[in-house]
């Protein structure tokens, strides 16, 4: 690697970690990064999982320190999420990827209308049932175990419906994060899909975004989540239908 490569990977995984704390879809931006840098793509995909756990460590952390704890309501959702993950890893050999990205991006812009609803003075009260809520995570596992890209999204999405406020929804997004990415790291490095050098530089600019994310998060609440949220959903739909 040349210095403009660090440099790119480092601001690309900064702002790709703050990102993917607020809303999600940064590896839209670093995954790509990567193979300009000279990284194959398939080991590509397993290097930005470095910097995803690097990010997620530190984002946890900083949300901990300013008093937001998303560790009470992950195991409900953390459950569904690794079964789903499991089966879906199994069925997407089976399955013709291109086209279920291309009905999975249809459905982003919907699932993003639903979640931007304005909310009821007692969200919080009227969640979803246990048995409706373990139904959508397994769901949300499903495309964890399959594509894993877009995981964040869909986690935030989903838990602001679930009747949590999006701040608490992040922190809990990135602890589920955590805990999926510390299950297929390894399966990447043992497959010899993680290039350790420019991993590691991208892991720096990830971990520091993680923690400004995580501030701006808390600071800004619905005011700065939302839209950012947004855009990253419809970037994220129009990656998955093809249009660039």
């Amino acid at each position: 690697m040349g210095a403009l490569d660090v440099v790119l990977l480092v601001a690309g995984g900064l702002f790709a970690g703050c990102v993917n704390t607020i809303a999600g879809g940064g590896s839209l931006l670093t995954v790509p990064l990567l193979v300009l840098v000279g990284v194959p793509g398939d080991v590509a995909n397993g290097t930005n999982r470095v910097g995803i756990l690097t990010s997620n460590v530190s984002a946890a952390e900083a949300f901990r320190r300013q008093g937001v704890s998303g560790l009470s309501r992950v195991i409900p959702v953390l459950v569904p999420v690794i079964l789903g993950a499991l089966v879906g890893s199994v069925l997407i050999s089976r399955v013709d990827a291109a086209s279920f990205e291309r009905v999975f991006g249809v459905l982003m812009v919907p699932l993003l209308l639903l979640s931007l609803r304005p909310p009821k003075i007692q969200t919080a009260a009227d969640p979803w049932s246990v048995r409706m809520a373990a139904v959508v995570f397994f769901g949300v596992g499903l495309y964890a175990g399959a594509f894993q890209a877009g995981i964040g999204l869909l986690m935030v999405l989903t838990l602001s419906r679930a009747g949590l406020d999006v701040v608490v929804a992040n922190s809990v997004k990135v602890l589920v994060v955590l805990a999926v990415t510390c299950t297929a790291l390894p399966v990447f490095i043992g497959g010899g899909l993680v290039d350790w050098g420019p991993g590691l530089v991208l892991a720096a600019g990830f971990g520091v975004g993680g923690v400004l994310g995580a501030r701006i998060t808390v600071v800004g609440g619905d005011r700065v989540v939302r839209p950012v949220l947004t855009a990253a959903v419809l970037a994220m739909a129009g990656h998955l239908l093809g249009l660039y």
